[in-house]
């Protein structure tokens, strides 16, 4: 028995390496901020595809992959601003402001390509007038971003007199062109806002901006005492969503071939809404754009799935606000565990 125990003793080290070089890369995978998000993604697609006819097609996806051109794109903005423990609630009004700028001026026989530069070039200064008075004044995110959302939404409806503007022009609609092959349509604008995730990745984990990002939000006075200079990347934070608000207004052109000064009213919570349910932390320093895709095509499956199974839409509502609580709760108990 003696014998036993000695050669037990003596062999499970080495089994523990074994199983850790077998299985650490799934304990890696578990310990990952998206892996939760992704799992409800799944879960929600099986049970979508088993409860529906239609969820599977291929025209479904693509539908599905549209729907989160421009919201996915606004939750690009919301999610930099948000790493920085900072909120946006003008983003969708910004946008707004961007497709109106665009619309008109061309409607005035004036060319596309520089309303639209006009209209990006007018988006980024709201970003930066938001990150001036946050940075430099340090007033608070949502006191600022709240009043930025009625003066550009009362911007917007001024400039346009209240009535919406169609789109005509090619290079308008170009990002709700694209190509059609199995019953699915991938749009230009699909692509771009692919590139667009792919870009911000790149820029938050592997450039020294990025990891100064995280730094403020993890720890603002921690990271000005290594010498980051927290007030101008935060000014950067914002100006860098104002611009991709921009774009952002050039996939609404593309997508909803009307620029109307009373739309996208939600945009604000909805992108909240896709950035929490992604991994992002409220508090900041935690989270990334990979969550926030899947975040948002969690919402944009759980619509769409809800809508197939004929489900009520004010359900609909009520189970977002389910799972954003949820998502909160999961940060905020995260937050405490490793404070503790």
């Amino acid at each position: 028995m003696l014998g036993l125990k000695g050669l037990n003793r003596s062999a499970s080290p080495a089994a523990g390496v074994t199983l850790r070089r077998r299985f650490g890369w799934l304990s890696g995978a578990l310990a990952t901020q998206t892996f939760g998000p992704l799992l409800v993604l799944l879960g929600f697609g099986l049970v979508f595809s088993l409860t529906t006819s239609t969820f599977l097609a291929a025209g479904n996806f693509s539908i599905i992959a549209q729907q989160c051109v421009i919201e996915g794109t606004l939750a690009v903005g919301q999610t930099v601003v948000m790493l920085t423990a900072g909120i946006d609630l003008a983003n969708g009004a910004i946008t707004v402001l961007g497709t109106i700028i665009a619309a008109r001026l061309v409607s005035e026989n004036y060319a596309a390509l520089p309303a639209l530069l006009l209209a990006a070039a007018a988006c980024t200064a709201a970003g930066f007038a938001s990150g001036a008075l946050i940075s430099r004044l340090r007033l608070p995110p949502f006191i600022v971003t709240l009043g930025m959302l009625g003066i550009v939404t009362a911007a917007a409806r001024l400039y346009s007199g209240g009535q919406s503007f169609p789109v005509t022009d090619p290079l308008l609609g170009w990002t709700g062109n694209g190509l059609s092959f199995g019953g699915a349509t991938i749009t230009n604008g699909i692509v771009l806002v692919l590139v667009l995730y792919a870009v911000v990745w790149y820029m938050l984990t592997q450039t020294g901006w990025g990891r100064h990002v995280y730094a403020i939000g993890n720890n603002r006075e921690a990271a000005r005492l290594v010498g980051i200079k927290v007030g101008r990347t935060v000014l950067s934070v914002y100006l860098l969503a104002g611009f991709l608000y921009g774009i952002g207004a050039w996939l609404a052109l593309g997508r909803i071939p009307n620029a109307d000064p009373n739309a996208l009213q939600t945009a604000n919570l909805d992108t909240i809404t896709a950035v929490v349910i992604g991994g992002t932390s409220l508090f900041g320093g935690r989270g990334g754009v990979v969550g926030t895709l899947i975040g948002t095509l969690i919402v944009a499956v759980l619509r769409n799935g809800l809508t197939l199974m004929e489900i009520d839409p004010l359900w609909q509502d009520m189970v977002t606000g389910v799972l954003v609580i949820l998502a909160v709760a999961t940060d905020q108990l995260s937050r405490e565990a490793r404070m503790s």
